[in-house]
């Protein structure tokens, strides 16, 4: 049977989101007493969190590639992690590895493309929305990206770090996001791209003003698709 390797704690309360989103759509699919197949290996965040240097994002790598080769060896045959900005050391990890890694902005991406999205707004912490490792992905499927919302990254940093990692959604932030996705809609943007995998604590995915993609919903429903592909 396929198992999936899940490296999670950044944070906990999106690698909870994971854990429920993929089980939730095996159970759909094999039954109400069917479960997920998976490793989970949980990091401490406070390791890796605040990441600046280029030494900082070198240690950080091999932090994720000790934990991706521990899911292997443990029988993971696709690897994920559970945030987006971790993926800046995607590429280090895919060359270590003999198991797929699955790129979270990739699955965005595709899905944005498969629905006709041409122009996206990016909203998520500094590293993400101004780091080229995640624009590129989305680029390369058609999504021309508006420009980083700069203005208001202080205060998206502080929500995210200081609120939304304890699981704390306040009124406030949840005005803040819709003031931002208002705006860039204004912009033009067909559509909005959670870069933060604890945003749809505030955000409301389902109804808002612009289509949002929840790059963690996305990522973790790809996961499920992978294990029920044995299923035929």
């Amino acid at each position: 049977m396929r198992k999936l390797g899940l490296i999670g704690g950044m944070s906990w309360i999106s690698t909870r989101s994971y854990y429920e989103d993929i089980n939730r759509a095996v159970q759909a699919r094999r039954g109400p007493t069917s479960s997920a197949p998976m490793l989970i290996e949980n990091l401490d965040f406070r390791d890796l969190v605040g990441l600046s240097s280029d030494e900082d994002w070198a240690r950080a790598a091999q932090v994720l590639l000790s934990s991706a080769r521990r899911l292997e060896a443990a029988g993971a045959g696709l690897i994920l992690i559970a945030a987006n900005s971790m993926h800046r050391v995607y590429r280090e990890l895919e060359a270590e590895l003999s198991v797929p890694i699955l790129h979270i902005a990739e699955c965005v991406g595709e899905e944005m493309e498969a629905k006709g999205v041409k122009k996206a707004a990016l909203i998520g912490p500094r590293n993400v929305i101004t780091g080229g490792f995640y624009r590129r992905r989305l680029v390369a499927h058609g999504v021309d990206l508006l420009p980083p919302v700069v203005e208001y990254s202080d205060q998206v940093e502080r929500i995210i770090y200081e609120e939304l990692i304890k699981g704390r959604a306040t009124r406030p932030a949840e005005r803040l996001f819709k003031t931002i996705i208002t705006e860039q809609a204004q912009e033009g943007a067909q559509a909005i791209v959670l870069g933060a995998t604890e945003l749809n604590l505030v955000i409301d995915v389902d109804a808002n003003v612009l289509p949002i993609y929840d790059s963690a919903r996305i990522h973790a429903r790809r996961a499920a698709q992978w294990l029920l592909e044995e299923d035929g």
